[in-house]
């Protein structure tokens, strides 16, 4: 293993912190690997990646600090669409780069399973799931 940053400190020079870019390839892989049945429900979503939450954005949630939002989606769910309602613009789910980078670097998870559980968490709010609905169904699963 002699690129291995552990079995050579000198490895670590070409190790950079994943751009934008590199996260969002993440995401489309990570969405990629989901049940097929579960993606196609998603149909029309659009992934972005941002270093932050936009200060409008963290204000109306009552957030004070960016690092404590890695993940937002908006739209409407898919409960609550009507083919009445007039054009709208797609659901978009967010995921916020620095904010996963920092919870990752504090904790002792891989940075797709932390892009995975976002992303996954975002996707239940476009099936119209609340965060209480998540966290109850996430306890009964662990």
């Amino acid at each position: 293993m002699p690129d291995s940053p552990i079995a050579d400190p000198l490895a670590w020079r070409s190790v950079k912190t994943p751009s934008l870019a590199d996260l969002e390839i993440l995401a489309r892989e990570v969405f990629a690997r989901l049940p097929a049945k579960f993606r196609a429900l998603c149909e029309g979503l659009v992934i972005q990646v941002e270093d932050f939450a936009p200060d409008e954005v963290l204000d109306d949630m009552d957030i004070e600090d960016a690092f404590d939002l890695m993940g937002l989606f908006q739209g409407v769910g898919l409960p609550f669409r009507s083919e009445s309602a007039p054009v709208q613009m797609p659901n978009m789910i967010w995921l916020y780069r620095r904010p996963i980078l920092d919870y990752w670097a504090e904790h002792d998870e891989t940075l797709g399973a932390i892009v995975a559980h976002v992303l996954v968490h975002e996707i239940g709010h476009h099936f119209g799931l609340s965060d209480d609905d998540m966290e109850a169904i996430e306890d009964e699963a662990g």
